[in-house]
């Protein structure tokens, strides 16, 4: 098993235990802050559709003007949103976060869910995951159909765009279609962090998601495919190394067999964590080297069982430990999410066929 030669990625959920949720946007931000002077690449914060606790988008571009670094990766529902509003909504984070969203796939499977938007009655998991991959796909196109200089804005001729520079994306899918092109400049990222956990739910720490990689479970199989085909970074819970390591290998095999470049894609492994006192903080850096130094992961996405209490001792406890150790940043050297990452910005898909038509 290949060890990693960089720095590990280190991210951390904000999701609250109390019910409900604290949801207002000066606690998000201070948790947010934190993390941030903790140099951690993004935070994460689920999104209960439906029922109690936060709009996690909204409440993310909240936060994004107080923050500098730090990503910010809300959890966003496909089944029973329009793909181009999801498409612009995680457009418009990057922008108002001057490039530093994401998004994390998730899906809608209820009845209770389904009866609150009314458009059609609820699905298995199995059904709209493929659904969830087309969504993706489609907010890729749609991000890329303004080409990177398609904004003119020349007030002397009155034209704001470059019409040969913006695209219809014409896609059509099992239960939608768009046309396209967007209505939001590119982001700055070109195209914001797509994030898929692919062995359980999102809606908040230990939320009774599967504890491992089952290769049989379908819907298992299903969320790998979309990490496979879409992502950027796949989070995968894992009890120990060697289920995170052989989760990381399966995933790459798949993005390669998509004709993807397996390096970019990102494998974090997502553990649940709690801190009562410095010596745990210290115990979760040797962990965390540990699985890090056997290749098990590209990191670690955290998700402390109290934020208000662990994240402060993480930051205070375990960071120092693992820069100590040069297995984690002192500083940011970029501005964006991608950049944290090491992740290259991606060129639009209808610029590279306008160039090679050429």
């Amino acid at each position: 098993m290949p060890v990693p030669h960089h720095p590990l990625r280190l991210a951390v959920a904000l999701d609250s235990p109390q019910v409900p949720p604290r949801h207002d946007a000066a606690h998000h931000t201070a948790l947010a802050r934190l993390a941030e002077r903790g140099t951690l690449d993004f935070v994460t914060l689920g999104d209960r559709f439906g029922g109690p606790g936060p709009d996690a988008l909204a409440v993310l571009a909240r936060i994004a003007p107080d923050t500098e670094r730090i990503g910010l990766v809300p959890t966003v529902t496909t089944t029973h949103t329009e793909p181009f509003h999801v498409s612009t909504a995680v457009a418009t984070l990057d922008w108002v976060s001057r490039g530093r969203a994401g998004w994390t796939v998730e899906v809608s499977t209820t009845e209770a869910e389904a009866a609150l938007v009314g458009r059609r009655p609820a699905a298995p998991a199995a059904e709209v995951w493929p659904e969830a991959d087309e969504v993706a796909d489609v907010a890729g196109r749609l991000w890329d159909s303004w080409e990177d200089d398609a904004e003119i804005r020349d007030l002397a001729t009155g034209r704001f765009v470059d019409r040969d520079k913006l695209h219809h994306v014409d896609f059509t899918g099992r239960a939608f279609s768009v046309r396209g092109p967007s209505i939001v400049p590119r982001p700055p990222q070109g195209r914001p962090v797509t994030v898929v956990e692919v062995t359980g739910d999102t809606g908040g720490p230990d939320d009774g998601g599967p504890p491992g990689f089952d290769g049989a479970d379908e819907v298992a199989a299903a969320r790998r495919e979309v990490a496979a085909a879409r992502a950027d970074v796949a989070l995968v819970r894992a009890e120990d190394p060697q289920t995170a390591g052989a989760a990381r290998a399966e995933l790459h095999a798949r993005a390669l067999a998509h004709g993807r470049d397996p390096d970019r894609l990102l494998v974090l492994a997502s553990l649940p964590v709690e801190l009562h006192s410095p010596a745990d903080a210290a115990g979760l850096a040797d962990l965390l080297g540990d699985w890090f130094a056997q290749g098990a992961a590209d990191g670690f996405h955290l998700r402390p069982a109290d934020p208000d209490r662990d994240l402060p001792r993480l930051v205070e406890g375990t960071v120092p430990l693992l820069r100590e150790r040069g297995l984690l940043r002192r500083s940011y050297e970029g501005t964006t999410l991608r950049a944290h990452l090491g992740l290259p910005r991606p060129a639009s898909i209808y610029a590279r066929a306008r160039e090679a038509s050429r």
